[in-house]
């Protein structure tokens, strides 16, 4: 077998791959993480998702990624382990370094064209802040979309289709959604600013991004990884420039029968776990 040669990048940001949920894309990451050799990768928050973590569903490619981690690891990448609200749990970890293993909730980077800020972006987040059984409810939510789409995408691959994505279809089409990105990355910026950093990168949101955006007081590069549920998107910084790495091969539609029965056997589950959340609610 012929060694796959792999691309040296001075850095990689991912974010956002909910490792342990129905809708991780476990197996485009793979292929990733076997394609690069990075100097540095930040796990910019919300890859092991701790909040709907279920010893019923965590499959062999998931606990791939990982092993691709710390292969990266073991030939000389630094990782950075940056906390997000699905995996919050690890906060109390904030400062724990093991080798090149670090664990972080918040990142600055000196660049070869200026200092990144990176941060999840939960902070921003006033349900999270507010209403945390609220955001759990809607996790679970959208976990129940993804297993469904899920579902259809693998009867649109037998049918030789191509597939679809209800969740982005509906966060596209809600007003309220594109008015709280817009938000999220315009207050992003303008904290950047104020604090002098030319680069301003985070997760949480599911939207992959880099745009530049000013204000009377300066300007600063906003960008955003996107996630590995809906988007296989992440961020690479070489040679003084940034750019959004989009998976392109379709694997995420292929179930094994063991996966086919496992997420049979998971919508009962799922129901049930929604419907005590509300429960909890309502108490």
């Amino acid at each position: 077998m012929i060694p796959i040669e792999k691309r040296e990048i001075e850095l990689v940001v991912i974010s956002d791959v909910h490792l342990g949920t129905y809708g991780a894309r476990a197996n485009e990451l793979i292929q990733y993480l076997k394609s690069i050799q990075p100097k540095i990768l930040v796990l910019n928050g919300d890859i092991i998702d701790i909040w709907q973590f279920s010893k019923r569903y965590f499959p062999e490619s998931h606990m791939q990624v990982i092993k691709c981690v710390t292969s990266l690891l073991s030939k000389g990448t630094k990782v950075y382990y940056i906390t997000g609200n699905h995996d919050e749990m690890l906060r109390k970890f904030k400062g724990f370094s093991l080798g090149n293993f670090q664990i972080v909730n918040k990142l600055v980077l000196p660049l070869s064209t200026g200092q990144a800020w990176i941060f999840h972006g939960d902070v921003f987040d006033t349900t999270m802040k507010h209403s945390k059984w609220v955001a759990k409810l809607g996790g679970k939510g959208y976990d129940f979309l993804i297993l469904i789409n899920t579902f259809m995408n693998w009867i649109s691959h037998k049918l030789g289709k191509g597939k679809i994505s209800l969740s982005k279809k509906v966060k596209d089409s809600v007003k309220g959604v594109v008015k709280y990105v817009n938000n999220f990355e315009e207050t992003a910026a303008e904290i950047a600013i104020e604090n002098g950093y030319h680069f301003v990168v985070c997760g949480h949101i599911h939207q992959p991004q880099i745009r530049e955006i000013s204000n009377k007081k300066g300007t600063t590069t906003y960008l955003n990884s996107g996630d590995w549920v809906e988007n296989s998107t992440a961020l690479e910084f070489n040679n003084g420039e940034w750019k959004i790495y989009k998976h392109q091969q379709d694997t995420s539609i292929s179930i094994t029968k063991d996966e086919e029965l496992q997420l049979a056997l998971s919508y009962e589950v799922l129901i049930k776990e929604v419907v005590e959340v509300q429960i909890s609610l309502e108490n």
